[in-house]
């Protein structure tokens, strides 16, 4: 039986992968039957299914294929489920009940956990003439609302995910609006969002030159590319939003431009889609793959590189077939062109292996030459494919050939094509790969720099208490295990020291070679000038990349604001008293406004009678040192408590806002009973639903030092409670609860638990 590397590759298979009856009763048994599930399912469309389910396991064993996250999960349980991550749905008409037909099937795919992305760019922009109805255009901003209303919507009823993309032309009369839009920290909270650039735009910014704003060839307004560009660069520096896509590069590039136009991605960006088209997503673990690691003979096996490839493509051909698609649209859209992403993990690590510094002109040329050989191997792979089984349906040779990406391909890979035709249309894309490389023992992600070295992590037990182990990133551990005490090497180097602009010579020696685009995170430390901050999207403009993705920390995203950010404490309107037993109450003359972020807690209650849990999320105000309860939100999957839980999770909220003495909030609940009886938890007879969720606050108020706990192990003085919790630290994961979220490939990732907006 297969020993994990580590506990929490253990532990997200168990959590995220392994397949379970409904009451959580584990069916595959092992990880080994993990891989017999997926190789099965996958290799059942196949004539010989024996022979290739071999294959297939042969791939999956050991972590060196893995297949995105959706196939791990689904492929094999016969549940109606999709196996492709994440979508690009159709062209949004620029009328109301168009509209409204694209967010039914934005609510029906996201239904089924797919992630999408919308171009919103066809919306007439505020203010323009609606005929017919006498009435001005509300513009494009006040339907993503709509989007992301819908998007909480489904989450709050237990929906896995609910990652969006939004993009906007650079052109278009409301770019600014756009721009702007997460500037407001309680808005569009479920969306990335892009401007989508043009080649023109580019070369206005370079030339500081005028830029016109249209819409259907009307002419809003001009304005000055380099401003605009500014300003972009300026929401971005400040909230890590939004980012760019080269579109026009993406278009020129794309093998299929003869016969469809890009205008969105999904929602990390890797992929992007024309109008329903569908994430098909795996990763080669090249960290699996390097002989003699860290050895004098150090090399990756090319030979079983290919080979690998060569599985890999199969069994993503495979996917097509054995797929459930949320709208027939998708489906038509998938098996028309059989687009596959195949990308990598590991990258980082297996630099290391061979004594390269991520970031090097070395590492770049390394990662360059391996890209191409993927590259190669997958394009040898679908041909071989296409003599066996067919070339995709939309196949043109000549103009398949002739598109800009196939210009760079071997003289004998364009040849083989030509005279055979080819399965899939786009073969590789480098997607966020956080959770599966955790599964796969803490490899690297993607074809990002190794995050840390080593972290300590709180998993929470069942009986409620935490316990502490350390997570050592897998060439680190290899090292150890090789080397014994010895220091690292220098050519180590992680997220947190990396330069930006070697980040962006990484992104762009790995983009040559792939068809799609890459999911990266280009971390830059807080205090890089505005013009140094400017200049990494410049680069990575100079350099070929299609597209570019910051993170900086900062107000929103990246810390916690105590109080309002125009008040000091004591200009605030409140007094900060003590009753008998030091308890902190918090008196407030009139509501505060809400900051920016909280810090809080989410805890899971389930009640015996309901079938699903219920999660109630409590954050918390900083005021003068001490922490105080500020706002409730309460969820549930089942629809028979959705009018109460919102209209309980508001009147909690506002009393809570108003300040005082507000723990008679807890002793009101905990005395509702439920005339059709309570039930037993822990022990404790619970008279309500609305008792529990009152005894959930009044633990979190315990936890803050807010009201004083018996048998709590707790100190009885409050403030040394706030000291033992810590300052704030940012926002906690809606997963785990643990603070330990980092920005990864564009999506914020729990280290703690693996959970990802993205995945």
């Amino acid at each position: 039986m297969t020993r994990f590397a580590a506990p929490i590759a253990e532990q997200i298979w168990d959590m995220k992968y392994r397949f379970k009856e409904a009451d959580g009763t584990p069916i595959d048994e092992t990880v080994e039957a993990t891989w017999t599930r997926i190789a099965g399912a996958l290799a059942a469309v196949e004539k010989n299914p024996k022979k290739w389910e071999k294959t297939f396991y042969s791939a999956l064993e050991d972590f060196k294929y893995l297949p995105a996250g959706r196939i791990t999960a689904g492929a094999g349980t016969a549940r109606q489920v999709t196996l492709f991550n994440c979508f690009v749905m159709g062209t949004v008409p620029d009328s109301m009940g168009g509209i409204f037909d694209m967010l039914k099937e934005a609510a029906l795919t996201m239904q089924q956990g797919g992630g999408i992305g919308y171009d919103f760019s066809t919306i007439r922009p505020k203010g323009a003439a609606v005929h017919g109805v006498a009435a001005d255009a509300s513009g494009p901003l006040s339907f993503m609302d709509v989007w992301d209303a819908m998007c909480r919507t489904i989450m709050s009823a237990g929906s896995r995910r609910g990652a969006m993309m939004a993009t906007m032309r650079c052109d278009h009369p409301d770019v600014e609006d756009f721009i702007t839009a997460k500037s407001d920290p309680a808005r569009l909270r479920m969306f990335n969002m892009s401007v989508l650039i043009t080649d023109p735009f580019m070369e206005a910014v370079k030339a500081d030159g005028p830029w016109d704003l249209v819409f259907k060839d009307q002419v809003y307004r001009t304005v000055q590319a380099r401003a605009l560009w500014d300003a972009i660069m300026q929401s971005t520096y400040d909230y890590a939003e939004p980012g760019v896509i080269f579109i026009d590069r993406i278009n020129k590039a794309n093998n299929l431009s003869y016969c469809e136009t890009i205008a969105a991605t999904n929602p990390c960006g890797e992929q992007p889609l024309p109008p329903y088209g569908a994430c098909l997503l795996g990763s080669i673990n090249l960290a699996r793959l390097v002989a003699d690691p860290f050895g004098d003979a150090a090399k990756l096996d090319n030979d079983a590189l290919t080979e690998l490839v060569s599985t890999a493509v199969r069994m993503m051909d495979n996917v097509v077939d054995a797929s459930q698609f949320p709208l027939e649209e998708q489906r038509k859209e998938a098996q028309a062109k059989r687009r596959i992403g195949l990308g990598v993990t590991g990258l980082a690590d297996a630099l290391l292996m061979l004594g390269l510094r991520y970031g090097s002109e070395e590492a770049a040329a390394q990662t360059d030459q391996w890209m191409h050989a993927i590259a190669r191997a997958a394009y040898l792979a679908s041909v071989e494919l296409a003599k066996e089984k067919g070339a995709f349906p939309l196949f043109d040779a000549e103009k398949f050939l002739a598109s800009g990406a196939m210009q760079d391909m071997d003289e004998d890979v364009r040849e083989a094509i030509r005279q055979n035709g080819i399965r899939n249309a786009l073969l590789t894309s480098i997607a966020p790969t956080g959770t599966i490389s955790l599964y796969a023992g803490n490899v690297s992600s993607g074809i990002e720099p190794v995050f840390a070295y080593a972290y300590t992590r709180k998993v929470l037990q069942k009986d409620g208490t935490r316990t502490e182990e350390e997570v050592v990133d897998y060439a680190v551990q290899m090292w150890r295990d090789l080397k014994g005490d010895a220091a690292l090497p220098d050519y180590f180097v992680n997220a947190q020291t990396l330069a930006p602009l070697d980040h962006v010579r990484m992104q762009a020696a790995a983009q040559k070679w792939i068809d799609s685009s890459i999911s990266k995170t280009i971390n830059c430390p807080e205090d890089i000038s505005f013009d140094d901050f400017k200049e990494v999207y410049m680069a990575a403009w100079d350099q070929g990349c299609k597209g570019c993705t910051t993170y900086r920390p900062n107000d929103v995203t990246g810390s916690v604001l105590s109080v309002s950010e125009e008040k000091t404490p004591d200009e605030a309107p409140q007094t900060v008293q003590f009753d008998g037993d030091g308890a902190e109450v918090v008196y407030m003359s009139e509501p505060l406004d809400r900051p920016q972020e909280l810090d809080g807690a989410t805890y899971k209650l389930k009640w015996p009678d309901s079938e699903h849990a219920i999660y109630i999320t409590v954050n918390d105000l900083v005021i003068a040192g001490h922490r105080r309860p500020f706002e409730v939100f309460i969820n549930s999957k089942n629809m028979e408590h959705f009018a109460w839980t919102v209209a309980l999770t508001r009147m909690i909220s506002a009393v809570f806002r108003r300040g005082g003495d507000v723990s008679f909030v807890v002793e009101e609940l905990k005395a509702v009973f439920d005339p059709r009886g309570g039930a037993w938890m822990q022990g404790k007879y619970v008279p309500s639903i609305l008792a529990a969720i009152g005894g959930v606050i009044e633990k979190h108020m315990i936890a803050i030092g807010f009201l004083e706990g018996e048998g709590m192990g707790l100190k009885t003085d409050p403030q040394s409670n706030v000291q033992a919790l810590g300052k704030p630290r940012g926002k906690a994961c809606s997963s785990c609860g643990n603070y330990d979220l980092r920005m990864v490939e564009g999506c914020m990732t729990c280290g703690s638990c693996g959970y990802s907006k993205c995945g």
